[in-house]
């Protein structure tokens, strides 16, 4: 979970001044947590709490308002409504790393995938967007190969995996949606030869850059075993000490073997 916060802190300069390469300095200066950061926390606290999480993402949303929410979410969590308003956006696959790690079967963690998803993103190919980021984080926290996952992945999602990052890169532009992003993140993954370097590779196709490096930091992390200490200490370092206890938290109970 903390490498989805990782992936969008270290995106978040990059998001509208994209830059197409791995060479970049990991932590610039003015990288910061946004939106993804905070609702992934937000969903944590959920489950470390059995909380309600639209409840909880209208809690954490009036606690930073200020984190870069999309203005459907924005109108919806702002609102007294607590109807799903059918998005098909990246937002329900840049929060739901919690989900891959907390739960013990492959079947339970998509039902609660699917269930947290549709609470706003209730598109079909948010749905998927959101159980498919979840089921990559399961098979690799359970010891599935790149390839495992990939067919998995192509199976039951329908996702074109077979692109290559230098491949999309060139012509990839800002897309807001799961269709768009989940399986660009994925081929970041699959490409990738560790944590750092997969992070690295999700930021070097442009286009929405922390939610692409958010849904792929979760992935990697669970892919590679965890995250290197020195990027941990650095997220910790910036996230604010009630985001960071619930991190922490949520790293211990789910993601400590």
């Amino acid at each position: 979970m903390i490498g989805a916060l990782a992936g969008d802190i270290i995106g978040s300069i990059y998001e509208w001044h994209n830059h197409k390469s791995t060479e970049f300095e990991l932590f610039s200066s003015g990288c910061t947590f946004t939106d993804d950061s905070v609702l992934t926390v937000a969903l944590a606290d959920a489950i470390l709490n059995h909380a309600d999480y639209g409840e909880k993402m209208k809690e954490y949303y009036n606690r930073y308002p200020f984190a870069g929410y999309g203005s459907n979410f924005a109108n919806w969590a702002g609102s007294e409504s607590s109807k799903p308003y059918n998005s098909w956006g990246n937002g329900a696959a840049m929060r739901i790393s919690p989900a891959g790690f907390a739960y013990p079967t492959l079947e339970e963690t998509l039902k609660q995938a699917k269930a947290f998803t549709e609470i706003t993103h209730n598109h079909p190919e948010g749905i998927k967007g959101g159980c498919a980021t979840a089921a990559v984080i399961y098979l690799a926290r359970s010891g599935s190969s790149k390839a495992e996952i990939k067919s998995h992945v192509e199976t039951n999602y329908g996702y074109d995996l077979d692109r290559t990052l230098d491949e999309i890169r060139p012509g990839y532009h800002f897309d807001v949606s799961c269709q768009g992003t989940v399986p660009e993140a994925i081929i970041a993954l699959l490409e990738s030869e560790n944590f750092e370097d997969a992070i690295r590779k999700a930021v070097s196709l442009g286009g929405d850059s922390d939610t692409l490096a958010c849904i792929t930091g979760g992935m990697a992390q669970a892919l590679y075993g965890g995250v290197p200490d020195a990027i941990c200490e650095k997220v910790y370092s910036l996230l604010d000490s009630s985001m960071g206890a619930t991190t922490r938290q949520f790293m211990r109970d789910f993601c400590s073997s």
